[in-house]
Parts: C-alpha cells; structure tokens; sequence
C-alpha cells in the first residue's frame, strides 16, 4: 500500500510541532493498516516534514520506503542553505528519486502532483488554501476515490 503526502510550503510556526506529532500519528497508523511506501514532492513545508518523518520512523518500521517524486533535478536552486542541506539529507535517505522533467519547466510541478495522486492508496495531507498545488493534488486524490486526511 502506498501514501502520498502533499501540503503546504509555509507552515504556521507555531504550528510545527502539532503538526510534527499529528504526521507521526498519520504514519504510524497507515503502516498499521498495511502502507509500506510513501511518496513525497520534495518541497519546503509539509512535505520535507514529511520525508523527514517517514525517515525518522524506519527504525521502528525498517519495511517502510520513501520515495521522493520531484519535479525536476534543479528544485531546491535557489533555496537558502539550510533548506538545501535538508533536502540533500532527505535525499540521501530516500529509496528512490523520480523526476518528473530534468531541469525546471512550465507544467513540471503539475506532473509531480499527478504522478503522487495516480500511484498512491491513500493520501496524508495540509491543506488550508482553497487554490494551488495542494488542492490539485487532494482533488486528484478524491476523483480515484482514495481516502483523503487533512492534518490542517
């Protein structure tokens, strides 16, 4: 069984922790109920939290996979230092890297977003904006029938 996460790239602070323990709880029950793999997008926010988390679990659950679905090679290119030394760290600890286009175009992210809705099981996400690639994603996800947990 497969999960998708998608989410937000900014983050209310203060929420960070609540959100942190309610993704731990998410994966932890998912796992429970037969999920092995997980696809993350590789952004900033919710969905390094994410990777990070499924990362971090692996030592209670080693059968659990990350695989990073990223829209093109050239992502994190302007991203500040911090950020870019998470991303490689994800990076590194991912099972498998899938890009979506090679370097960055018009229409890659979009890709990335249908390619977690059309290869997953189940979905975990943040979701508080009524437009953007979240809400594409959570769409896409509801229109093949998957179970659908908003952690907002």
């Amino acid at each position: 069984m497969t999960c998708c996460f998608t989410g937000h790239r900014a983050l209310p602070p203060e929420e960070i922790p609540a959100i942190k323990k309610r993704l731990e709880d998410a994966v932890a029950d998912v796992i429970g109920r037969g999920a092995d793999t997980f696809l993350a997008g590789g952004a900033l926010g919710f969905d390094t939290l994410a990777a990070q988390t499924v990362l971090a679990m692996r030592a209670q659950h080693p059968q659990t996979r990350l695989i990073l679905v990223l829209p093109c090679r050239d992502q994190a290119k302007f991203w500040g230092p911090a950020d870019r030394e998470a991303y490689e760290w994800v990076k590194a600890g991912a099972d498998r890297v899938i890009y979506t286009a090679q370097t960055y175009r018009r229409g890659c992210m979009h890709l990335r977003n249908r390619y977690l809705a059309e290869h997953s099981d189940c979905c975990i996400c943040y979701l508080t904006q009524p437009a953007g690639g979240t809400r594409y994603t959570v769409a896409a996800c509801r229109a093949r029938g998957l179970p659908v947990l908003n952690l907002a």
